[in-house]
C-alpha cells in the first residue's frame, strides 16, 4: 500500500500522497477513512483523463447528476464542468459557502474537483468550512433549538445567481426551481453535524419570520467561523474529494481563468 496522509491545520481537512490511477481497494480503504475523520481530503500532482476519473470516483459509490448544468460531454455526462472566464462580469460560480445540490431530495454525498487549469495560485482557492466543529461549538441552547428543526433548501436561493452565466452556455433547460426539506441536524459517521447551506437555506419550518431571521443570521456567522474554515489553494491536477453533507464549501472570488472538473457521488 502507497499511501500518505498529512493532516491540514485544525485537523480540518488531509492531503493525501497517492497515486488515484492505480489505487486498489486498500488504498481506497484508506481515503474512505480519511475522509471520514477529517470531512475533505486533497490530492496533488493527479494527471487523469475522464475516464479515468470517473472510474477512481465509481469507487466511492453511483454518481449522480446535476440537474442545472450539461455534462462534459455525452460520453461524460456526469462530469461537471464549473468554469470562470476573465471575461465573466457576474460572481464567481460557488462564491457563497454551501452544500451541492441540497434543493434535492436525495443530495449527493460526496462531491469532487478536479483543477484542469487554474489561476496564479493563491487566487481562487476554495474554502471548507466543517459543520462537526461547527455543531460542537454551538452554544447549547441552540443545539436545543435546532436538534428538530427542519429546513427549507431552494435552488433559488441566494446562490443561484452565481450560476447565471454558465445556465446560458450549459443550461439544460430542466425546471429552474427545485425545493426540499431537510433535518437541520444530521448524524453521520456518529458524529452530529449542522446541516444547513446558507446558499440554499431559505426557510425553517415551524418558525415565525422573525424568529427565522433571527436563527439565519446566528447560524450562517457561526457555520463559517475562521476556526472551523481551512482554505485549499489549487495547482493544475489537484483534486478536492469532500463529505458533502458535513463540509461546507465556497469558491472564493478572483478574476481570470479556471476550469474544474466536478463529480458529485450519491
Amino acid at each position: 500500500m502507497n499511501v500518505k496522509i498529512e493532516p491540514c491545520s485544525n485537523n480540518i481537512g488531509a492531503e493525501i500522497a497517492c497515486d488515484l490511477k492505480t489505487a486498489g481497494k486498500e488504498e481506497i480503504g484508506e481515503i474512505e477513512k480519511a475522509l471520514e475523520k477529517f470531512g475533505v481530503v486533497f490530492f496533488r500532482n493527479q494527471n487523469l483523463d475522464s475516464k479515468s476519473y470517473i472510474q477512481f470516483a465509481k469507487n466511492f459509490g453511483p454518481l449522480a447528476d446535476y440537474p442545472m448544468l450539461k455534462g462534459l460531454s455525452d460520453e461524460f455526462p456526469k462530469i461537471t464542468v464549473v468554469e470562470r472566464k476573465k471575461t465573466d462580469t457576474g460572481p464567481n460560480f460557488g462564491h457563497q459557502f454551501h452544500l451541492d445540490s441540497s434543493y434535492t431530495e436525495n443530495p449527493p454525498r460526496f462531491t469532487m474537483l478536479l483543477a484542469k487549469l487554474v489561476p496564479t495560485k493563491g487566487l481562487g482557492n476554495t474554502e471548507f468550512a466543517s459543520q462537526y466543529l461547527a455543531y460542537e461549538k454551538l452554544p447549547d441552547d441552540y443545539k436545543k433549538k435546532i436538534e428538530n428543526l427542519k429546513g427549507v433548501f431552494s435552488s433559488s436561493g441566494p446562490i443561484a445567481v452565481t450560476r447565471l452565466e454558465r445556465e446560458k452556455e450549459k443550461g439544460t433547460g430542466k425546471a429552474k426551481d427545485f425545493e426540499a426539506v431537510h433535518n437541520i441536524v444530521k448524524t453521520i459517521n456518529n458524529r452530529k453535524a449542522i446541516y444547513c447551506s446558507p446558499g440554499h437555506v431559505t426557510n425553517f419550518l415551524d418558525l415565525d419570520e422573525k424568529e427565522a431571521k433571527k436563527l439565519q443570521d446566528f447560524l450562517f456567522k457561526h457555520q463559517v467561523k475562521k476556526e472551523f474554515v481551512y482554505a485549499f489553494e489549487w495547482e493544475k491536477n489537484s483534486i478536492a474529494m469532500w463529505d458533502n453533507r458535513s463540509m461546507l464549501h465556497q469558491a472564493t472570488p478572483f478574476s481570470g481563468d479556471r476550469i474544474m472538473h466536478r463529480i458529485t457521488i450519491q
